[in-house]
């Protein structure tokens, strides 16, 4: 389901596309909250395990209540990033996505950050806010597969291309993290957001990887949701 758009693709993990689309290639800052980053990066990780066949979602009739995340073959990846997080599906099988994905999550951004560095995409930066308090940034080093990445959502969110699996997935992804109009150049936000919510509740076969999808995307739809209520209501809250 995930074709390879370039020659560097092979070695990338979704997640780590999705990660790179996601840290501003100069700044090295992220581009979205990172509570609802981590969860979209777990839930690609799940995506590629589905892929696989190593994870699923429970239909009716299974043992397993419907909807809920099971692993349908538990041998490892030999991806050590893929191969946690199958782990992590392996501990809690059985369980809601909504519940699974802030387990895979832990460490995981930390994790993908350390392996693109290693790989010479990113390369950490560390410094001090107003010379007191420690910050982490990861500027790009090369962006070249990244630039491969961002031409295929370019094509496919502004200029209405079908997109290959993989853009597909990525769009999808950033869809539920509402952040599609931040990774890719185009005057008309609203349609960008638009078109990849097209992409993202129509691409989907009804297959074992389609409803892993879906589950995914709903998980980390009503985790953002929620963020955004909870700081609405801290700021209301603080002002009164």
């Amino acid at each position: 389901m995930f074709p390879p758009s370039g020659a560097t693709v092979t070695c990338m993990l979704v997640a780590e596309d999705l990660l790179l689309l996601l840290t501003d290639d100069a700044s090295g800052k992220f581009a979205v909250d990172r509570t609802g980053m981590d969860l979209a990066l777990a839930g690609a990780c799940v995506l590629e395990l589905a892929e696989q066949g190593r994870v699923g979602v429970a239909a009716s009739g299974e043992d397993v209540r419907r909807g809920r995340l099971v692993v349908r073959d538990p041998t490892p990846t030999g991806n050590a990033i893929l191969d946690l997080a199958l782990q992590r599906c392996v501990e809690r099988s059985g369980k809601k996505p909504q519940d699974v994905l802030p387990k895979i999550a832990k460490g995981l951004r930390a994790g993908l950050l350390d392996g693109l560095a290693e790989k010479g995409i990113l390369r950490q930066e560390k410094g001090r806010v107003l010379g007191l308090f420690p910050t982490t940034r990861w500027p790009a080093t090369d962006s070249r597969h990244e630039g491969e990445v961002r031409v295929g959502l370019q094509n496919a969110l502004v200029h209405g291309t079908t997109p290959d699996p993989r853009s597909a997935s990525l769009a999808a992804l950033l869809s539920a993290l509402n952040a599609a109009h931040k990774v890719v150049e185009s005057p008309d936000k609203r349609a960008v957001k638009r078109r990849a919510k097209e992409i993202r509740e129509g691409q989907w076969a009804a297959d074992a990887v389609g409803a892993a999808i879906q589950a995914v995307q709903t998980a980390i739809s009503a985790a953002v949701m929620t963020s955004v209520i909870v700081s609405s209501a801290d700021s209301s809250g603080g002002s009164s």
